[in-house]
């Protein structure tokens, strides 16, 4: 594995910061907490214009084709500066599953749409009271005449008010895996959504699906091949989320040396207390090896090598490190990191909330030692071929 970026990557690093630091500061993440469309537009705008959006998407249908190792680059760079954006509901999630199971009409009508920016396509996984697995998936598609009839619940659908389509898990028989997607307009009859409040703070809805009806041709892949796609894209979602972790992490460390210089007691600033700075070095020691574990992910996603372990674990590792930092950032601020008038806060609560979104901490465990156990020895290191 080689960590040194190329001149490409890092000219990508710098792009994307330049992009937040100007269109997504923190008094347009503020603006936008509990905003129900939730979209920093300007920045939108700009992902679209310079292949962003489509960064993950064959150029044949209007993307860049770029691999997960710039992928990674950029939500290092979004998860930095907490820019609010549909990029990992659509551009990851939605172009992944039509990539992988879409049909050749499915690709074309939406894939040059989404990676302009011009159309979001917004995941409805997750269930009320149902887990990260597929038993979860309870909402039911019963075939009718010319498609399917939709009728259940959908909770924590991201963006789904601005979204021009909804990504539907929906079961379609009694096996375990009997999981059926589908492209559900949000607009017809029978679909109502309500938003709710996370501790995020980004837009998030509950979808109820009164026997809403779709075509057929709405189903993405064959029947029953659901979950497996889902599971598939699931591993790059993981990644990426990963790498959003590290980057808020890394800033929030940032800002917490900052302040621990500025901020004296006792005639001397926070930093020159030996307690405190070991709490920052072992943050340091986290974030550094996080990373590492995500850019090894992403290498090997780009390397054709499984990442059924690396991508949990990598999720694990920087979810868990990115709360870890945050609290200790919010101790040395002391009092004043809970108020609402300092940044560290918008931090700390997103990091909660990315831990148990997507994969929770048990569902990364248990996916971990799942492969430990029944998938034989420890990840393959070898260097890639030159």
């Amino acid at each position: 594995m080689d960590l040194e970026f190329s001149s490409e990557q890092d000219l990508l690093r710098e792009t994307v910061r330049g992009l937040c630091r100007k269109h997504a500061s923190y008094e347009v993440v503020r603006a936008l907490e509990d905003d129900p469309d939730g979209c920093a537009r300007d920045l939108w705008r700009q992902l679209g214009a310079l292949g962003l959006t489509g960064l993950r998407i064959p150029e044949e249908y209007g993307g860049t084709d770029q691999g997960m190792l710039e992928a990674v680059v950029l939500y290092e760079e979004l998860g930095r500066a907490l820019a609010p954006t549909p990029h990992f509901s659509s551009a990851i999630v939605a172009a992944g599953v039509l990539l992988r199971a879409g049909s050749d009409a499915q690709r074309r009508e939406w894939l040059p749409r989404i990676a302009s920016g011009d159309a979001v396509l917004a995941p409805a996984w997750l269930e009320p009271r149902g887990g990260f697995d597929p038993g979860g998936v309870r909402l039911a598609a019963e075939p009718v005449d010319g498609g399917f009839q939709l009728s259940g619940v959908k909770h924590l659908v991201a963006f789904a008010r601005g979204a021009d389509r909804l990504l539907v898990l929906a079961r379609t028989g009694v096996g375990d895996e009997e999981i059926d997607l589908f492209l559900v307009d949000p607009n017809a009859t029978g679909v109502a959504l309500a938003q709710r409040k996370v501790m995020g703070s980004d837009a998030r809805f509950e979808v109820r699906f009164d026997a809403v009806r779709v075509r057929s041709a709405d189903r993405i892949g064959t029947a029953g091949s659901g979950w497996t796609t889902w599971d598939a894209v699931a591993q790059d979602a993981a990644i990426v989320l990963a790498a959003q972790a590290m980057g808020g992490a890394d800033r929030a460390l940032e800002m917490t040396v900052a302040y621990a210089k500025e901020r004296h007691q006792f005639g001397k600033p926070l930093g020159a207390f030996q307690a405190l700075a070991h709490d920052m070095a072992d943050a340091s020691t986290r974030i550094d090896g996080g990373r590492t574990l995500v850019y090894e992910a992403a290498w090997a996603r780009d390397a054709g090598r499984s990442v059924r372990r690396l991508a949990p674990m990598a999720k694990l590792f920087a979810d868990e490190t990115f709360v870890e930092t945050t609290k200790m950032a919010q101790q040395i601020h002391g009092g004043m990191g809970f108020s609402v008038e300092y940044d560290i806060q918008l931090y700390f609560r997103r990091a909660k909330q990315l831990q148990i979104s997507w994969w929770d901490s048990r569902t990364c465990e248990d996916r971990i030692a799942a492969d430990l156990l029944d998938g034989g020895g420890p990840p393959d290191l070898r260097s890639a071929p030159a």
